[in-house]
């Protein structure tokens, strides 16, 4: 087998396709196409869900100078409810764009277009794992139907995504947009009944640097999926599938580079609003900016080994980045 022929294999077993490797080889045959529809294998689908909700709660944390206990308590709560989150929506968009995976070279091997598994299965599937998060949203602090109120924007948007692709030709604002809202659910886990800050009427998940670091992360989301989704645009354009890559094709790289500066605008601002030190600009807001930049200036739009290993591995550094810059500005605030 040549080396292209290698790397198309590879490409084609992204969370499809009857191969096992890692820990997979340990679980019986007739459970991969579950952990494949999760995307549990390789796990970053589920960090994708939950770096926004740590950074709302770190970002909560810093303004109410929170006690590390409760910071601890709240971010591990929502990593146990963003692993069903990110189970529910994934088997969701799977079970919604059969028949366009179907179309596509690198997905037609995911478990639902080789009948590895049924759709009332997959609805089953996705069904359990949104209750289960749905437990977790209403055992957040606070008021149960506030939460839920709070959560309702990303709950539209989770559902009404798989279809973004075939409406509108930035389903990748759509996605950002579901992602970022991680933040104010981040901000609702601490276990602080007001949430005011002292201001009447001022909430804490609606805070304006709240807002900018969600702008922020949409925009981070935004960048990394349109290089993810330049894997398929040759079979997209032919499928009819609508992305920002399909959109700007050979120009990619200017849009993203003007999104970087966006985003990079919005979470200087975001740190200003708060207050914080030079401490969170130079890591959350350097390095992510750093990262990201060398991701869109080394990625090759045009191979597209190239663009899941910058999709698989750069969005850890920016994430890593925002996380190391939220968490270090609250070391230095609870002291």
């Amino acid at each position: 087998m040549s080396a292209t022929q290698t790397t198309t294999a590879s490409l084609a077993h992204q969370y499809g396709g009857n191969s096992k490797s890692g820990w997979l080889r340990h679980l019986p045959n007739s459970w991969l196409p579950y952990v494949q529809l999760a995307r549990l294998s390789p796990p970053a689908g589920l960090f994708l869900i939950y770096f926004p909700h740590l950074f709302g709660v770190l970002h909560a944390a810093i303004l109410q100078r929170t006690e590390l206990s409760e910071v601890v308590r709240a971010a591990f709560l929502m990593l146990c409810g963003s692993s069903f989150v990110s189970n529910a929506i994934h088997i969701w968009n799977d079970l919604i764009d059969a028949p366009l995976d179907a179309k596509v070279e690198r997905t037609r091997n995911r478990p639902i277009p080789r009948k590895a598994i049924s759709p009332l299965l997959a609805f089953i599937f996705t069904a359990t794992q949104a209750v289960s998060a749905a437990i977790f949203l209403l055992r957040m602090a606070g008021n149960p139907l506030r939460n839920v109120l709070y959560a309702l924007p990303s709950i539209i948007g989770w559902t009404y995504y798989p279809w973004a692709k075939r409406h509108t030709n930035a389903p990748q604002l759509v996605l950002g947009f579901c992602l970022a809202w991680g933040i104010p659910m981040g901000s609702l886990a601490l276990r602080s009944e007001s949430l005011t800050l002292g201001r009447p009427g001022r909430t804490l998940p609606m805070e304006p640097a709240t807002l900018c670091l969600v702008t922020a992360n949409t925009l981070w989301t935004m960048i990394y999926d349109t290089i993810y989704a330049h894997q398929d645009l040759k079979d997209d354009i032919k499928a009819g599938i609508k992305s920002l890559a399909v959109l700007y094709r050979d120009q990619t790289k200017t849009l993203l580079w003007q999104l970087l500066a966006l985003m990079a605008g919005f979470l200087a601002a975001a740190g200003w609003l708060s207050g914080t030190s030079m401490l969170y600009h130079v890591l959350a807001v350097g390095g992510s900016v750093a990262s990201l930049g060398l991701m869109i200036h080394k990625v090759e739009l045009q191979r597209t080994e190239s663009c899941w290993w910058w999709f698989g591995n750069g969005f850890w550094y920016a994430g890593g980045a925002m996380a190391a810059g939220l968490a270090a500005e609250y070391a230095m605030t609870s002291r």
